[in-house]
């Protein structure tokens, strides 16, 4: 093992850190002056943000003829998404999950995921696959800010009509002082992201080199080194998020950052390789079903109570160590392989689907119930 990788790996951790800071800082004081909420800027600025490092992997994949680095980055990227940063998220504070995340932008994550999985049956995402899967990406886009802004002049309009005077923060449920002028948050975007992509890039160059002397693939360096490397942006994002009491932006950068990568970090390259990017029958066979799976885990978790709460974050920080223990030991041919997937198969997995249809129905009756006391479920 090299000192000087380990040095990289340890200073992209510092610029990870420092980066998502002054990320978040910009993007919320961004939010409140421009009259969008913390959900729409994760949804859409700060995903785009983070997700800089996972473009910039898989462009360079393709173009250095690596389809599957490019590919396994974008899946593992996904999946890490999901399971291990939005887990670790809810460990330091239970998410709360808004309805409209529920009602469009979790269903498109899941519809995007199967088109992923159903343009990958033929062996490789054609330039036509990747321009369909980038529209998708764009229209989404679009109608993020515009329904936001809309719903924005609306509740103010609303708010102010029953105080008989303007209301001075609409968005968040508590006072704030005033936001950061615009040029400085821009400033602070900026630097968050310059900060972002260098600290990955130096995680990610000092752990490729680590790992590649194991004599690894790159589907599989994709899947585990790569992905949790280049998603360490969206995790100091969404940790330093929460910290702040932006649990929507936190949300949102997940759920955002997963649309993104599917139309954009993997949809662009797409476009421009003139053969497309072809696709290993192993990610097919395993690896994309498990990112699919991964983003419809997100629904009947916020559907039950409209949070992630921290047992859910255990369970999803637990199925990412048992997903990538299973990645490593059929990457090595190891001996354990076959007793690890037997115990997965006939035991854990059983168990965690009787866990989740278990909590999941006393979550929807505790809600029936306070409907027919004249309750309301939370819809924050």
């Amino acid at each position: 093992m090299d000192v000087v990788d380990v040095g990289r790996i340890v200073a992209g951790l510092v610029l990870l850190v420092l980066g998502g800071e002054f990320l978040v800082r910009g993007a919320s004081a961004l939010a409140r002056r421009v009259g969008i909420s913390s959900l729409v800027v994760g949804l859409t600025v700060v995903s785009a943000a983070t997700s800089a490092p996972e473009l910039a992997v898989t462009v360079g994949a393709v173009l250095s003829d690596e389809p599957g680095l490019a590919v396994g980055n974008v899946v593992g990227s996904n999946i890490v998404n999901v399971l291990f940063i939005l887990g670790l998220s809810a460990l330091v504070l239970p998410l709360v999950v808004r309805q409209r995340l529920l009602r469009f932008d979790v269903p498109l994550m899941v519809v995007l995921s199967v088109g992923v999985l159903l343009v990958s049956l033929d062996g490789v995402i054609s330039a036509v696959d990747g321009l369909i899967l980038f529209c998708a990406v764009v229209a989404h886009t679009v109608l993020t800010v515009v329904i936001s802004r809309r719903d924005t002049k609306i509740s103010a309009h609303a708010a102010g009509s029953a105080m008989g005077s303007s209301v001075p923060d609409v968005i968040g449920e508590r006072e704030e002082p005033p936001p950061a002028s615009t040029p400085r948050s821009v400033l602070l975007v900026v630097l968050g992201v310059a900060l972002l992509v260098g600290g990955a890039t130096l995680l990610v160059e000092g752990a490729v080199n680590i790992a590649t002397t194991l004599g690894v693939s790159s589907l599989v360096v994709g899947l585990t080194v790569v992905a949790v490397g280049t998603s360490l942006p969206e995790l100091a994002t969404s940790i330093i998020a929460v910290r702040r009491g932006e649990r929507d932006l936190a949300v949102g950068n997940v759920v955002g950052s997963n649309i993104f990568n599917i139309g954009v970090v993997l949809g662009l390259p797409a476009l421009i390789s003139p053969e497309g990017i072809p696709v290993a029958s192993a990610a097919v066979a395993f690896d994309i079903p498990v990112m699919l799976a991964a983003a419809l885990a997100l629904l009947p978790v916020a559907f039950t109570g409209f949070a992630v709460a921290r047992w859910e974050g255990a369970l999803f920080v637990a199925l990412y160590l048992a997903y990538t223990g299973y990645v490593v030991l059929a990457a090595t041919a190891h001996d354990a392989l076959e007793g690890f997937t037997a115990v997965m198969a006939w035991f854990v997995l059983p168990l965690v689907v009787v866990t989740l249809i278990a909590f999941t129905s006393y979550e929807l009756g505790l809600r029936r119930r306070r409907q027919s006391l004249g309750g309301t479920p939370s819809s924050s």
